[in-house]
């Protein structure tokens, strides 16, 4: 059994993650490290963990640990990342790993060094519905791919919330911006050559808060829209000769709608409806990395593909400084 250790009681652990590996058939969670060794302590009891650590070091030095999962603030992944490492763990990092792809090609060096698996949190690639939307496209169910057509917003003001201080990383795009690039990314096999965006800031937090942002594939186009303070949306569609497909709950798949995958005809006069009741995809995402990190020959997300979707975020940032001009990937 792959020995889980997480650093910090961070909500998205909690809510998601620390219950995906103890429902993870090859895992188990071993230890939770806090700066407040009660919360850890509290936190250890809820979900049966062995171990409870006062301080990350500690639960990094540990010899009962496999692999760490990294839920802090984004301002800090790079360096626990490395610290994990260095100690011989292998590494499950939230996403976005880094805030400048040219800080991850160290990492990739390290873990190279170092012989151990690490790799960004993105659980999209893991749930069934995005590789039924990778085959459809493949398999030319929707011919020539034109037009990929991407929403995600929620709305959240609170200033104490890790999305509003500029400091930690936050902001839309290094939050979810990161999910239509990587989902096109993933259920294409192509990269952006060049993006245009329309960037607006909080005038308070400084963090990004509405963009929108067209990306030229070459062989077809991506545009999308971002928010932290609109209405709640998801939706991804893939717009083809022949049809389109149209992907309901795209990122928090049985969260924010069913897990819902739509196949529609050229003519609108039928569809295909593919449902993926009671995926869970936190805990494909563990379960997978436990297995790739023992040895298994499974498809992970891996720091070189980390690099090509940060390389893209960074652009987007680029472009929304440049008046509507493009910026090249």
């Amino acid at each position: 059994m792959f020995r889980w250790g997480v650093l910090s009681t961070a909500k998205i652990g909690r809510e998601h993650l620390l219950p995906a590996m103890v429902e993870a058939e090859n895992g188990v969670l071993s230890a939770i490290a806090s700066r407040d060794l009660s919360k850890a302590k509290a936190l250890a009891e809820r979900f049966g963990a062995r171990h409870a650590f006062g301080s990350y070091e500690e639960l990094l030095a540990s010899k009962d640990i496999d692999g760490v999962y990294i839920p802090l603030p984004t301002s800090q992944h790079v360096e626990w990342t490395a610290k994990a490492i260095e100690a011989g763990k292998h590494v499950l990092v939230e996403k976005p790993l880094a805030l400048d792809a040219k800080d991850i090609p160290p990492l990739i060096k390290l873990r190279d060094a170092r012989k151990v698996l690490v790799c960004e949190a993105f659980m999209v690639i893991y749930h069934p519905q995005w590789i039924k939307v990778r085959d459809l496209i493949a398999s030319g169910a929707i011919g020539r791919l034109r037009h990929v057509q991407g929403a995600f917003s929620y709305y959240n003001v609170d200033p104490n919330n890790m999305r509003n201080q500029l400091d930690l990383g936050g902001g839309a795009l290094p939050d979810i911006g990161v999910y239509p690039t990587v989902s096109t990314r993933f259920s294409t096999g192509k990269e952006p050559l060049r993006v245009q965006a329309t960037i607006e800031r909080d005038k308070k937090f400084g963090t990004d808060i509405y963009s929108s942002i067209r990306a030229d594939f070459g062989d077809f186009e991506l545009s999308f829209y971002l928010s932290t303070q609109m209405a709640a949306r998801q939706v991804m569609v893939f717009h083809g000769e022949k049809g389109f497909i149209e992907v309901f709950s795209p990122f928090n798949a049985g969260l924010y709608d069913h897990h819902r995958v739509e196949l529609h005809n050229q003519n609108h006069t039928e569809a295909q409806v593919f449902r993926f009741p009671g995926t869970q995809q936190y805990r494909l995402e563990v379960e997978t990395f436990a297995r790739a990190a023992q040895g298994g020959k499974e498809r992970v997300f891996t720091l070189e593909e980390s690099v090509l979707n940060q390389k893209v975020i960074d652009a987007i940032f680029r472009a929304g400084g440049k008046d509507g001009n493009w910026e090249t990937v």
